[in-house]
């Protein structure tokens, strides 16, 4: 029986070239999916599914296998992602780059895109309110941390409809080059995004207090609801001497309309005013995702 012969070089690229060319096609063929989503949609204040989006990410790493990178192929898909997001309608993000921590835009532009419309700010106050005026989509700003004078956070406490909310957390698929070293790590907001669930959840909460509790009630009371505080950050308004109000990060998906906010409020008697859902966001790909044969 003859052997059958190996392929040539020439038939290897041969091999590629005609995968190459079924991608290109599934791609124009994924597209004009979600110009029919778009029309479906169209009339929808919302054009943006942060969780819909990690979902698509979830799953691919849940059935990704060979030796192409697992961040590399999140790359490819948020491109995939973002490239289509301007159908609907004109989308740009604002980010705030504060000096010698120029990582915040690498963050930015791996999560959002090669090509989309970026610009840099230098305060969080500026961020926030190009968002809020829908001068851009988005708006990236560092991780709340106790070690930080900017708890820009605080201006997103309100009730208002159009206020901005955190919709993601970065980086979503692991530090870049660019930033590794840095540890950096961002909150995106945007208004107008309703949460959604996918599972893997942090939500976080402004609650405010008419005095200074210490946090270990407050994390007593969400944990009581199965939500397991993952830090907390304290604001104090100097204008305001009965005003405390605590930030917090919670594993979980904290639905606001549930009633979860109200037990909340009420499981502290006298001493929480209000609780603010200020957002969700699907957790990050952990190291092991990303990289499920390195020994750690």
């Amino acid at each position: 029986m003859a052997k059958t012969p190996k392929p040539t070089l020439d038939d290897l690229r041969q091999q590629i070239d005609d995968i190459d060319t079924q991608l290109h096609d599934l791609i124009m063929q994924r597209t004009q999916v979600v110009e029919n989503v778009r029309e479906i949609k169209k009339g929808e204040s919302v054009k943006i599914r942060p969780a819909r989006e990690a979902e698509i990410i979830y799953r691919l790493m849940e059935r990704h296998t060979g030796h192409f990178p697992r961040r590399e192929l999140t790359r490819i898909w948020r491109e995939l992602i973002v490239a289509t997001l301007s159908f609907e309608g004109p989308f740009s993000v604002a980010v705030l780059v504060p000096e010698n921590q120029t990582g915040f835009w690498d963050m930015a532009r791996d999560q959002y895109g090669s090509f989309t419309p970026m610009r840099r700010f230098t305060t969080s106050a500026r961020v926030i309110e190009a968002v809020q005026r829908q001068e851009y989509t988005l708006g990236i700003l560092p991780l709340p941390r106790n070690d930080q004078g900017d708890q820009w956070w605080r201006h997103l406490v309100s009730t208002a409809e159009d206020a901005p909310r955190v919709i993601a957390r970065l980086p979503f698929a692991g530090p870049g080059n660019g930033y590794e070293a840095q540890g950096l790590e961002a909150l995106v907001i945007c208004p107008m995004v309703k949460p959604e669930p996918t599972g893997r959840d942090r939500t976080y909460l402004a609650i405010e207090c008419e005095e200074d509790i210490p946090f270990r009630k407050i994390a007593k009371a969400l944990n009581d609801q199965g939500f397991s505080p993952v830090y907390n950050q304290l604001w104090h308004e100097p204008a305001r001497p009965a005003a405390w109000t605590h930030l917090a990060e919670v594993f979980g998906f904290v639905d606001p309309e549930k009633g979860h906010l109200d037990i909340l409020k009420d499981s502290v008697p006298g001493k929480i005013s209000r609780v603010i859902h200020l957002g969700a966001c699907a957790t990050p790909l952990g190291a092991q995702e990303l990289d499920p044969e390195k020994k750690r």
